[in-house]
């Protein structure tokens, strides 16, 4: 095959196809999933891992895994983390792993969902980015997502979102629905930042630890209320990452790590992206003045 005589978009499928399989839970009778009972995975690292959504197998008695040519292995789950969904299986072959991208997306930049739709086997469909660092949408604790309008349908859950140069930019996650659970335009895929985070900690620990930077926050402003939106300090924690940045009750957050914060759980997945030891740049508003605190992560 010539992949310089295909379009940028089929260049950046053909290469990543073959690091994309479908996963193949079998799940206790009573736990049977009629509406998604395959789900999809990533081939990450060194080949012999695979990223993939954490309820598609966190409670399977066994997992196999199909990859797109069509052969069949037996997986075994390593570790999950329910925070963000997130889980690393392990596999005894080595596959082609995909390359991650280490920087977030661009609104409107073209991606393509690349993952085993209803079970049927791998697919391909394609849209833009509609937005980035989407946190508090309310499928996970820990959220940082990359939205787009590619359509994603049940078992896509563990495929990847791909760019236009066959790099992962996310980790497909979420349907967002009212009435089925059916693709209709809005669509989530974990940043590639926190999906990369996440792995290593899983392959390294064998589990994800999350920092505590001890304060606790509200909604600015109040329901019903106008102002400026912003994550509220109510609390503080002694002898906590908080306390010794210098953050005081009333705080109201505004950014952190240059990322505009509109709600705590905005807060909540700046940190989650960097590591212990990591210094946060934090601009809060006191008393009508804006201060900058270094919130040194343990």
């Amino acid at each position: 095959m010539v992949l310089q005589a295909l379009p940028v978009s089929a260049q950046a499928v053909t290469r990543v196809l073959p690091s994309v399989v479908s996963v193949l839970p079998e799940w206790p009778p009573d736990r049977r999933r009629s509406e998604e009972p395959e789900g999809s995975g990533v081939v990450v690292a060194n080949g012999r891992f695979i990223a993939t959504a954490a309820h598609v197998v966190s409670q399977a008695l066994s997992i196999r895994i199909r990859t797109f040519e069509g052969t069949l292995f037996k997986a075994r789950l390593l570790a999950f983390d329910r925070a963000t969904d997130i889980a690393l299986l392990t596999v005894d072959i080595s596959l082609q792993p995909v390359a991650i991208e280490a920087n977030d997306p661009k609104v409107g930049d073209r991606v393509c969902a690349v993952g085993n739709a209803f079970g049927l086997g791998l697919s391909v469909t394609c849209g833009v980015v509609s937005a980035v660092n989407k946190a508090g949408v309310g499928f996970n604790l820990i959220e940082d997502f990359v939205q787009t309008d590619a359509a994603v349908n049940p078992g896509a859950s563990g495929g990847a979102l791909v760019a236009e140069d066959g790099k992962m930019v996310g980790l497909l996650s979420a349907i967002f629905t009212k009435r089925s659970d059916a693709n209709i335009g809005v669509n989530f895929a974990v940043s590639p930042v926190l999906v990369s985070r996440v792995i290593g900690m899983l392959r390294d620990a064998g589990g994800a630890k999350w920092p505590s930077p001890g304060v606790k926050l509200v909604a600015a402003p109040k329901q019903g209320a106008v102002g400026r939106l912003g994550a509220q300090v109510t609390g503080i924690v002694k002898n906590t990452p908080a306390a010794y940045a210098g953050f005081a009750v009333g705080d109201l957050i505004l950014q952190a790590a240059g990322r505009r914060i509109r709600k705590p759980e905005d807060f909540t997945s700046v940190l989650a992206r960097h590591g212990p030891g990591s210094a946060v740049d934090v601009v809060v508003e006191r008393d009508g003045v804006g201060r900058k605190l270094i919130l040194k992560l343990e």
